[in-house]
């Protein structure tokens, strides 16, 4: 693998880095804005409270708006400078959540922190599949989920630390704008890489500015030519009317695809796991000091296995990750709802929770950024990454939101025991095996334009 690429990649990946962080660095300035701003009232006669909403829910919703349109500067205005204004945007929102006097200015800032995460699943990835190999394109572009990992890893160790220096009234001002820091070095970080080749082809740059691209990427100067031939070419090949919009029918298949991974990876529970593993964890016996300690130990288990997926992932291909994740969450989902209904013991229970998280991070986590990122042509792609991602950040938040209510139910099957949420889940992802089995393509080892034409093909056969 080209060192030049690897490095441009790692800077566009770091996306995720500041991804993760933001998601979960609100966990350490929960309970401090609960007692200081007295947020936990309901909202009306309904279930949820205005600290759910717009204390812990707020950046959510913002990732919601951010994937929705993070389509249209991504095509505008270029993967880029996209990737630029994303910086800007979690620079704002760590700043200006940290000094938020009350807590409505606070949700504001937080919403554009979400913004900024929505748009950056779009942004990174489509960047990333584009500027890199049909070689070593699922390796590079699921760096992006790596990253996202390792971000949600360093939030917890942060907030721990700071928790320790600081009093209890101002650090959680620290944890929310200590994002500050590496918000605006990944900021100055992107001035450094050059525009996506394929982007500037299908916006009409001169041959010189592309291949000067080429060249920034890595490409000799002598091999600069012929590359930006070949893309041409492929291009050329596969180029699609103006007319065609993302929704014109032409693009149903990639539509479909995109969908159901997106759909299927939060009917998996991965978030309602992660968000909820202090109190699954209490109510399966655990005291709450072995409960916070169990949600480390999910933390570190899925960036070792989230780091097998990428090392595999263009060895075995998105398909043979999918199987093994698919059989992974089946087993172990119905074993933590065996464990809940049959009162098993804690460490049983933690064990399944664990390969859980492992099959997540081998299977789904891995391989669902690369996937969307590489089925839809160059003209729709980032149109169609905003599809996939937007699909995703519904249903997290739908599921977010949802979850809580069957956790405190007092009536029903659900009473004081969550065993049938994980069976549903296992039920949800017995079909996402079937799906594996007979829709998903593989897409490992074919250039973009390749994979195209194979789509549109498949498209036409279905019509």
């Amino acid at each position: 693998m080209d060192k030049r690429i690897f490095r441009i990649s790692l800077t566009a990946a770091l996306a995720g880095f500041l991804f993760g962080f933001d998601t979960v660095v609100i966990s350490g300035a929960n309970q401090p804005i609960k007692e200081i701003w007295d947020t936990n009232w309901f909202l009306g006669d309904s279930i949820f409270t205005f600290h759910g909403i717009f204390i812990m829910s707020m950046a959510l919703w913002g990732t919601v708006l951010g994937a929705l349109f993070g389509g249209l500067p991504t095509d505008l205005l270029g993967r880029k400078k996209t990737l630029f204004w994303i910086g800007v945007l979690y620079f704002v929102s760590a700043i200006g959540s940290a000094f938020a006097p009350e807590a409505y200015t606070f949700s504001v800032f937080r919403f554009i922190g979400g913004i900024g995460v929505g748009a950056s699943s779009v942004a990174a990835p489509v960047y990333i599949s584009e500027i890199s190999t049909p070689q070593t394109r699922g390796r590079l572009t699921a760096m992006y989920q790596f990253n996202i990992v390792f971000g949600i890893l360093v939030a917890f160790i942060s907030n721990y630390l700071i928790g320790i220096l600081f009093d209890e009234n101002i650090a959680w001002r620290w944890m929310l704008g200590i994002e500050g820091l590496p918000a605006l070095i990944y900021t100055l970080m992107v001035f450094n890489i050059p525009n996506s080749p394929r982007w500037l082809l299908l916006k009409n740059r001169s041959d010189a500015i592309v291949k000067e691209s080429i060249v920034l990427l890595g490409t000799a100067q002598e091999k600069a030519t012929v590359y930006l031939e070949e893309i041409k070419i492929a291009i050329y090949e596969t180029k699609e009317k103006k007319s065609d919009s993302l929704f014109s029918g032409k693009y149903n298949r990639p539509l479909v695809l995109a969908f159901l991974i997106a759909f299927f990876n939060q009917l998996s529970g991965i978030n309602f796991v992660l968000y909820y593993a202090p109190e699954i964890l209490e109510r399966a016996g655990l005291a709450s000091g072995e409960s916070l300690f169990s949600s480390i130990s999910i933390g570190v288990i899925n960036l070792i296995f989230t780091f097998v997926g990428i090392s595999l992932i263009d060895k075995l291909g998105r398909k043979q990750l999918m199987y093994i994740g698919s059989i992974g969450y089946i087993v172990s989902l119905a074993m933590v709802g065996w464990c809940f209904y049959s009162g098993a013991s804690s460490v049983l229970l933690l064990t399944f929770i664990l390969v859980f998280i492992a099959s997540h991070a081998v299977g789904q986590g891995a391989v669902v950024w690369v996937f969307i990122s590489e089925i839809f042509p160059n003209k729709v792609r980032s149109y169609g990454q905003s599809w996939g991602t937007s699909t995703h950040w519904v249903f997290a938040a739908l599921i977010t939101l949802l979850t809580p209510t069957f956790l405190d139910a007092e009536i029903g099957i659900f009473k004081e025991n969550p065993w049938p949420i994980f069976i549903f889940f296992a039920f949800m992802m017995v079909l996402q095996l079937l799906w594996v089995i007979f829709m998903m393509p593989e897409t490992k080892g074919i250039t973009l334009e390749d994979l195209a034409k194979l789509l549109s093909k498949k498209q036409k056969e279905t019509d």
